[in-house]
């Protein structure tokens, strides 16, 4: 059962609401915590976890936990078949965490359900949003059971489709359906790539990543003309033959689970209205090259969280004000990161020996090296001060 009031509703239980809430658990404040779905996922989309967004979660005591699940991933790099193109070292990252960390995105949800547990919160479900009252003070919060929660605020951390946005009639600009289809998929293969290190491969069909995750788990993403609703092994065999090592080829055992999505670009049109706050997907989606979409989420969160905080201690409440001034620059800048990752690997045949010959000089400059590392972790982002 629902409280019929509290300080902070969170709506939506991925990783950016579970770090709002435990956010701002730690900081003593009442959240009420809920997501639609009866249960948590256990297959995910995300697949790593960058530097930055380890310090923040260390702000909350949930990256220690996370890093003793995850694979440390020292480098990252770029190849066209065999030949390795780019190298992206993290070992050199001005940060406590000098690597990339290959981890699912249902483990990353686990710690952080478990370390608001450790706080007596948890995540109430299924609980599906359907009215949003913001007539008075704070908003009236109604779902499809007919309960209802009086909150002081409401934070939309419910996805790309999500529902307080909507309701909150916050605009997301973009087009209805995605424009690139991918596949994805969580595999057992014979391989002689290493399993500490992410791989994105550019080949004549499209870009394929090999990110390897803990227990000998491998997850694959490629870029293709119309993914199948359940792609199975042979139809992930032939993505790996054609754009995989050619030397010396995997092999796909397994099929642990797999499947489609469309790439989105869309950012909203603000990150709050009143009472109601954005963070995550219902404020932002993008390509996933480079792996920026959950961490940039979960960055937004526990500046969110924080805000809040301050905010329920006595804090103006243009405070509140200032978290949308700083999270939609920052979302302004990933969605264009990302998207000229992803032009950069789809570019037409004629173009790709000029980016395969750039990509190798880069290679061969530290500066630029640290640069593009500094990019893929979020270092760039963090506030000088704390550096």
């Amino acid at each position: 059962m629902l409280p019929t009031e509290t300080d902070v509703l969170v709506v939506g239980a991925g990783p950016t609401g579970l770090t709002a809430a435990l956010t701002l658990a730690r900081r003593g404040v009442p959240v009420t915590l809920v997501d639609r779905l009866p249960r948590p996922p256990i297959t995910s989309r995300a697949a790593v976890v960058h530097a930055y967004t380890l310090e923040e979660l260390d702000r909350i005591g949930a990256g220690g936990p996370l890093v003793a699940r995850g694979v440390r991933a020292p480098e990252f790099t770029v190849q066209d078949r065999d030949r390795v193109l780019l190298r992206v070292p993290f070992g050199d990252l001005p940060s406590r965490h000098p690597y990339a960390l290959m981890v699912s995105q249902a483990d990353t949800e686990g710690v952080l359900t478990a370390q608001l547990a450790d706080l007596g919160v948890r995540v109430r479900r299924p609980y599906e949003l359907t009215g949003l009252d913001l007539g008075g003070p704070g908003a009236v919060a109604t779902f499809a059971d007919g309960a209802t929660v009086r909150a002081r605020y409401v934070v939309g951390a419910d996805g790309m489709r999500s529902s307080v946005r909507g309701l909150a009639g916050i605009g997301f600009a973009g087009p209805a359906h995605g424009v690139e289809s991918f596949v994805l998929a969580d595999m057992r293969a014979t391989s002689a790539l290493p399993r500490d290190r992410a791989t994105l491969f550019l080949a004549r069909g499209g870009p394929l990543i090999w990110a390897p995750l803990p227990d000998g788990v491998v997850r694959l993403v490629a870029s293709v003309p119309e993914a199948p609703a359940d792609p199975d092994v042979a139809y992930l065999q032939g993505l790996l033959d054609a754009r995989g090592p050619a030397r010396r080829p995997g092999r796909v055992d397994e099929v642990l689970w797999s499947s489609r999505f469309r790439l989105h670009e869309r950012i909203a049109d603000t990150f709050r209205a009143g009472p109601v706050l954005l963070a995550g997907d219902a404020g932002h989606v993008h390509s996933p090259a480079g792996g920026q979409g959950m961490n940039l989420g979960i960055v937004d969160a526990v500046d969110l969280g924080a805000t809040l905080a301050d905010v329920l201690a006595g804090g103006p409440d243009t405070l509140l004000d200032g978290y949308a001034a700083r999270r939609r620059p920052m979302a302004e800048d990933v969605v264009s990161f990302a998207a000229g990752l992803t032009r950069l690997a789809t570019l037409p045949p004629a173009a790709r020996p000029a980016r395969n010959l750039l990509l190798r000089l880069l290679s061969a400059l530290p500066p630029a090296r640290r640069g593009i590392a500094l990019r893929l972790s979020g270092l760039v982002h963090r506030p000088q001060a704390a550096g």
